[in-house]
């Protein structure tokens, strides 16, 4: 029996660090104003008949603050990087210059940084979901274990354990989107 509480206990913290992992892609791609190259993560170029990731046809780098500098690995890919960044609807514009693809990051509005807070808000909120989901399901395999015989002891301890896991993980989220709040607010 103990190696089933146990593997309840391990499926609930996967499914919680999981919801972690994901708040923290979601909140990369939500920008603060500053340049980044993983902004540009989900751009995939047509590259030979294939779809490929355009941080493998080329040099994707952030020279400043604002500024995103693509160096193709071949200048016949510029039209091509130039379509997919629009195609990605990033609300980014690219402009080259024939050998260099820049991409000037505007500087955000008050109200367009409320609005990536509210966005941020609601990724840490669909993380805490995910994460009482994951509380809840752990939860009712505790509660079949115990009707298949486990000790109510050892099931109450187990659900103590959960519960502290799932306080650690929502304290988690709370950080990061703290940070990332105090991030898109910084002008």
């Amino acid at each position: 029996m103990q190696e089933e509480v146990q593997f309840v206990l391990d499926v609930c913290k996967e499914k919680m660090g999981g919801a972690v992992l994901h708040l923290e892609k979601e909140l990369v791609h939500i920008r603060a104003g500053k340049a980044s190259p993983a902004m540009l993560d989900g751009v995939h170029v047509e590259y030979y008949g294939s779809l490929t990731p355009l941080s493998q046809v080329s040099n994707v780098s952030t020279p400043d603050a604002r500024t995103i500098a693509i160096q193709p690995w071949e200048k016949k890919m510029i039209p091509e990087i130039e379509k997919a960044i629009m195609a990605a609807n990033l609300g980014l514009n690219p402009d080259n210059n024939g050998e260099i693809i820049r991409i000037n990051i505007p500087v955000l509005t008050e109200e367009r940084r409320k609005g990536l807070v509210k966005q941020a808000n609601n990724e840490g909120e669909n993380a805490k979901i995910s994460v009482r989901s994951a509380r809840k399901d752990a939860n009712d395999s505790l509660k079949k274990l115990q009707k298949d015989g486990l000790s109510e002891d050892v099931e109450k301890d187990a659900e103590a354990e959960v519960q502290k896991m799932t306080d650690k993980y929502t304290k988690m989220i709370d950080s990061l989107v703290e940070a990332k709040e105090k991030d898109i607010m910084t002008i």
